[in-house]
Formats: structure tokens, sequence, C-alpha cells
């Protein structure tokens, strides 16, 4: 890992890893989440709907506003039983992904979002996503691309990252599991986050990590124009679109199982 990847990666809490709503300094990182949420959303409604690798709940809630059913999936105790308490509206179970505690043919969709690059056995988890899809089911699956999101090293930054994928590697994968990729997009800073990007020195990313690594002098929290900046961001100030995947932040991938 380079010097500046060691670097970057002190700032874990700003990678988006179980980003939470409500608190501004995570902000850009929730509403670069969100944003998936709402173009996959179509896809489920009236259906069955498993989240395998739910974090804290707020994105299987949304995809429930439109499904007949959401059935949140995560491994981590602590936080079943918080989306149980906070998303009553949701079928909360305990599990591991290697093994989804779901009926054959049972599920209409599959959503999983910003977890494939946690995974081990990645080709693993896809046959038990293609296992429990009835046949035309489909599978949503959004992951940081890694062209652009650790981009000076073969290893990731995240040390809770297995292994990204570029947008050739996913299609590939996909392909390889027994899906139809019907859908392949990136997300990119639309108008306002570019117009951030040059008022925070060519990168609003950049500038987040550099208050939390404590390299801009004498800055022990954070300036008041950044952190207004970032706390007013919505999804809307994201696109999706299938061009220049190689350069976008996160993929996002609908593929029907065959």
């Amino acid at each position: 890992m380079s010097g500046s990847t060691a670097e970057r990666a002190i700032a874990l809490h700003l990678t988006g890893e179980r980003t939470v709503p409500g608190v501004p300094e995570e902000n850009y990182w929730f509403r670069r989440h969100e944003v998936a949420y709402h173009a996959l959303a179509p896809f489920c409604r009236d259906a069955v709907v498993l989240e395998a690798g739910c974090g804290e709940g707020y994105g299987a809630a949304l995809l429930a506003e439109h499904a007949r059913s959401v059935l949140a999936l995560d491994y981590d105790e602590p936080t079943t039983a918080h989306v149980a308490r906070r998303y009553p509206e949701l079928g909360v179970v305990r599990g591991n992904l290697a093994t989804l505690p779901v009926a054959t043919g049972s599920v209409d969709v599959v959503a999983n979002l910003q977890v494939i690059e946690h995974l081990w056995d990645q080709s693993g988890f896809l046959a038990e996503c293609h296992r429990v899809l009835r046949p035309g089911g489909r599978l949503l699956v959004t992951t940081p691309n890694r062209l652009t999101f650790t981009p000076d090293s073969d290893t990731p930054l995240n040390p809770y990252h297995t292994r990204e994928l570029s947008p050739s590697e996913l299609d590939e994968l996909l392909r390889g599991s027994g899906f139809a990729v019907e859908q392949l997009l990136g997300v990119h800073h639309g108008p306002a986050l570019t117009e951030l990007d040059r008022r925070h020195g060519g990168s609003i990313i950049d500038a987040q990590l550099a208050v939390v690594m404590g390299s801009l002098p004498g800055q022990a929290a954070w300036p008041e124009e950044l952190l207004s900046d970032v706390a007013a961001i919505t999804a809307d100030d994201f696109v999706l679109h299938p061009d220049d995947l190689d350069a976008s932040l996160d993929l996002l991938a609908v593929a029907v199982r065959r």
C-alpha cells in the first residue's frame, strides 16, 4: 500500500463504511449510497425482496415503500437488533451471506448494495443469489469502482474490503455466475458536486479526508464552509449513466437470473 493510500485509510469512517442518515459529517457518503436505492427502487415494485447486507436499514425501508415485502439480512447482531427496532415494517433476520437463509426460488429481487466488496467468496455469494431468485428475478448490486476508489494501490484502501471490482470485472463476475447483465451504470458527481469539487481544491472527497486525517494545519474541527457544503448535499446531486464507467465513483448493476 502506498503512503498516500495508507494515510487515507485512517479516514475510514468517511469511506461510507456503515454509513447512517442524520450525521452531517457523513452526509456525502450517505447521499452517495442513497441515490442508488432511489434508482433501484422501481425494480422492487410489488416484489418479494431480500436485502443481503442491510446495514443500518434505511435502504431496506426505502425499498419497502415499493415492494410487497422486504427481508433485511445482516450478519451483525447489534445491526439486526437496531433494524428491527427502527424499521418495524421490515422482516429482519441475522444470517451469513455465504448461505442465505431463504428457500430456493422464493425471491423476486436480491438487493446487495455496497456489500460485495466485503465478501471473501464473491462467486459463492452470487451462486446463493442465483439459487434463491426465481427464474427471471433480478439481482441489484452496487459497489465502489476499484479504478477510482483505490486508484494507487492493488490493496483496497478500506481494510474491510476483500476485493474491489472494476466495471469489466463486475460484468464478468455476474455473467460467469449465471446472470444476464441488464444494466451497468456508474455514479458520478452532478453539476452541483462538480462545483463543490472546484471550490474545495479539486475534490470534495479529498477535502473531507484531509480534515479527518488532520492534514489541514491548525484545523481541529471541520471548516464551517466545508461542513455546511457537505451537510447540504442531496441524492439528486449525483447522476447515474452508462458512459465513462471507468471514471465513475460507484458501479450499479441490474442483473437477471437466467
